[in-house]
């Protein structure tokens, strides 16, 4: 009898500890799901954490109107998780799918996270109250919150590890809701009266765990809908979603559903990014062999154009989603685009957030060229620091050259001088210019270097886009860019006051 009594505890408080687990991993699939269809994930996360917190708060409020007895709160926690579990695996497909449909997410988001915010709010205190029946509140009230707690750290760190890359989003939902439904399995084996609802447990867990693949496959077709051609690879990192789409000889590469390059014109970007800076390199050390740190660039695109150059002697490119890279080595279509870079023994690749990794190294380059994702998160906002831009300077040979991508100096033109200005501020001279890329429209770099610009350049290279005498027109900014490093208004971007942020979320974007 005190056998069966502790076994009885020590289930409901390993029940504590899912109902933790799932629903901080129910918040995070939410938030990820958001920022994957709307793109605003500071927004996203908000809602989805904040709403889920707040409901939580309702569900316990609403515990208190819950009859006392045990066979009752018993009951309740059983239909709460019964509820949970559909709950968790069909509300992300209804949001996914009122995306699909052009309905209002922002609204459907803010419905999911209520309901399965107050679902959740009810399971804390009634395992309290349950637990409170067959020892004190003080050992009670312990026992579920540190369960709690270890709970919800197993499931913040199981999401992104595990579930996201390995199910994808709408899978990793229907596995985090067998396990509410196996919950209630658990429970029907040590309290009799709740046998008929093991059963229903069982039949919802085996159908949550055959339907992963089923939601998986709805999930795709939605997918497929955003897109204006047929999806030839889909992937789900742990940082992002991958898509490449293909129509004719139109190849797209889509990262969290925001266009990267279309192979129509991606040449006259990278082309851009990489030539005016190596141009340079080539006037001031024709044949001195050269080291390029390549940041960002992960799908070999910019890599593609470094390599054309024989001066170049050793490549590190440091990229954060292994996925991106890897795709574009075995790809077929990546690599006859990128040229099979990947393949040059020139060429080395290290995993890792930019930020941190340029700490770590200890040597120096002829030229650092940065393609980061444009600056439209506070987390991407570091990549535009003073404190970065410290860094590439520390690891520049004199008389070495950087180069960064900069967003559009016409739909951003405040972030395009942000970018100058910050890097101004370290004592480094930019030299903007800019580049028309249809599937982008006008867009701009910022390059720097202590050498004076050539009078005469030079490109001995193969290029589809760029020659020697377009090279120099690009430093001619129009007078319609409002490109202006002495405007007071607009700050230097540092990690404490992330400026361009709101520089790059500019309203000029819905006009493209």
């Amino acid at each position: 009898m005190e056998d069966h009594k502790k076994n009885r505890r020590w289930v409901l408080l390993f029940a504590a500890a899912i109902a933790s687990g799932c629903g901080l991993a129910s918040e995070l699939l939410l938030g990820t799901l958001a920022s994957y269809l709307v793109g605003n994930t500071a927004l996203s996360y908000g809602i989805a954490t904040g709403g889920f917190l707040a409901a939580m708060g309702l569900g316990s409020y609403l515990s208190r109107f819950i009859a006392s007895d045990g066979p009752t709160l018993l009951k309740v926690f059983v239909l709460v998780e019964l509820a949970i579990a559909p709950a968790t695996a069909l509300l992300p497909l209804g949001l996914y799918a009122t995306f699909a449909v052009d309905g209002l997410v922002w609204l459907a988001l803010i419905l999911a996270t209520l309901i399965l915010g107050t679902l959740a709010g009810l399971e804390i205190p009634l395992l309290t109250r349950l637990l409170e029946q067959e020892e004190d509140l003080k050992d009670a009230l312990a026992g579920v919150l540190a369960l709690d707690y270890l709970g919800a750290l197993i499931g913040s760190l199981t999401m992104p590890l595990i579930l996201l890359p390995w199910l994808g989003m709408l899978g990793a939902a229907s596995a985090i809701a067998l396990l509410p439904a196996l919950m209630v399995v658990a429970l029907s084996r040590l309290f009799p009266d709740l046998r008929s609802w093991g059963w229903i447990g069982l039949v919802l867990a085996a159908l949550f765990a055959a339907g992963i693949p089923l939601v998986n496959w709805v999930g795709d077709r939605l997918e497929s809908t955003l897109y204006d051609a047929p999806v030839i690879t889909r992937q789900q990192s742990p940082y992002q979603r991958l898509v490449l789409t293909r129509q004719n000889q139109d190849l797209r590469l889509y990262l969290d559903n925001e266009l990267q390059f279309s192979t129509l014109d991606e040449y006259r970007y990278h082309e851009a990014l990489v030539h005016p800076a190596l141009s340079l390199l080539a006037s001031d050390r024709p044949q001195q062999p050269w080291r390029i740190l390549l940041l960002g660039a992960g799908d070999g695109m910019a890599l593609r154009e470094v390599l054309k150059w024989p001066q170049v002697q050793q490549v590190l490119l440091i990229d954060l989603d292994a996925a991106v890279v890897n795709l574009a080595q075995h790809h077929p279509f990546l690599r006859r685009t990128n040229g099979d870079a990947f393949a040059d023994h020139r060429v080395q690749v290290r995993y890792g957030d930019a930020f941190v990794a340029i700490q770590d190294l200890t040597d120096a380059y002829d030229a650092i060229i940065a393609d980061f994702p444009d600056p439209d998160r506070p987390e991407l906002a570091k990549l535009y620091s003073r404190t970065l831009y410290h860094h590439i300077r520390h690891h520049l040979n004199p008389g070495g050259v950087f180069v960064t991508q900069a967003s559009s100096p016409f739909f951003a033109s405040k972030a395009f001088t942000c970018i100058a200005k910050t890097i101004a501020s370290i004592g480094l001279s930019p030299l903007p210019y800019q580049v028309t890329v249809p599937s982008f429209g006008p867009w701009g770099f910022i390059l720097t270097t202590t050498q004076p610009l050539p009078a005469t350049w030079t490109l001995p290279i193969t290029t589809r886009f760029l020659t020697a005498d377009i090279l120099p027109t690009l430093f001619i900014l129009p007078r319609d860019y409002g490109y202006n490093l002495d405007d007071p208004t607009i700050q230097i971007n540092t990690l404490i006051e992330p400026a361009i942020v709101d520089y790059q979320n500019d309203w000029h974007w819905s006009l493209y």
